[in-house]
């Protein structure tokens, strides 16, 4: 495909999650991709180069560096997590970047907070990212969007949940039949793609986005197909969840209670992307070593 004339995006985090989902989409579609990065010799910084991306080595810290990488950009998508950080940290760098985009001259900004972010929920890493996306919605870029996820899919993978799936059990602090709203990482890039391919269409707009809802009872059925053997949802003890990770226990007990309320079957119908199911996810997954 034919590169997007004048249209070079800058990505965060673009060997994470989000950044990288999203930056292989824009790659895809034609756009030029300058990858921000602190491991530019890390595999997937390698990958991203063999797409086709500019590799930048940037600390999200180094306003310097930062300024340096959004010259001549024409969009920036932004995305932070306050693992290992804090959520106070998490907000500052949001802003900072928000600020030095604006000077920058960056003509489409795109966030990405999190669902239910607008809704008052009290969870300290949701309020840290509306309080950004109030940053991001001052500022007055000729085009902003924010995209709001659920819970990750991939969430399965992380070294806290991945070694006790393999002894047979999903460990979550839900309750067995609470529903809970889930995505790929992967639809989490073709939403974030499809705000730089249509910025005037969706310019201002707030897109809470999803791609299934599941008990964590059927999401241990559908593993259990999936790895050929069973996997049972087993509770977590939310006392023990709150000495460790209050802010964490704090949303398990909002999920708990209200959860996100994503229109699925809308995203498609109004965005045209039809995101993954769980069963369908898990069948692309890539399982660590051991589980294959």
């Amino acid at each position: 495909m034919a590169k997007q004339k004048g249209k070079e995006v800058l990505v965060l985090g673009s060997t994470g999650n989000q950044g990288g989902a999203v930056a292989r989409q824009l790659l895809k579609k034609g756009f030029n991709v300058k990858a921000v990065t602190r491991k530019p010799d890390s595999e997937a910084a390698k990958n991203l180069s063999k797409l086709g991306a500019q590799i930048v080595q940037a600390e999200i810290s180094d306003a310097a560096a930062i300024s340096r990488a959004l010259e001549g950009v024409w969009g920036a998508f932004a995305v932070f997590t306050m693992a290992g950080t804090g959520v106070q940290w998490e907000e500052e760098q949001g802003i900072k970047f928000a600020e030095a985009a604006k000077k920058a001259g960056v003509g489409h900004f795109v966030y990405s907070s999190v669902a239910s972010a607008n809704k008052n929920t009290g969870i300290p890493h949701f309020e840290s990212k509306w309080h950004t996306e109030e940053k991001v919605r001052s500022m007055g870029f000729p085009f902003y969007t924010i995209i709001r996820p659920v819970s990750f899919m991939e969430n399965i993978l992380s070294p806290r949940t991945w070694p006790a799936v393999e002894n047979g059990s999903l460990m979550m602090g839900l309750r067995p039949d609470a529903k809970q709203q889930i995505i790929a990482v992967e639809d989490i890039g073709r939403f974030g793609a499809l705000t730089f391919e249509q910025p005037e269409k969706l310019n201002k707009e707030e897109i809470d986005i999803a791609g299934d809802e599941l008990t964590v009872t059927e999401m241990a059925q559908v593993l259990s197909k999936a790895l050929g053997k069973q996997i049972k949802a087993v509770p977590v003890p939310i006392e023990e969840m709150r000495k460790a990770m209050p802010d964490f226990a704090k949303m398990i007990d909002w999920i708990d209670k209200t959860g996100y309320s994503v229109d699925i079957p809308g995203l498609a119908k109004k965005y045209g992307i039809r995101p993954m199911t769980f069963e369908h996810w898990v069948k692309k997954a890539k399982w660590p070593a051991r589980a294959k």
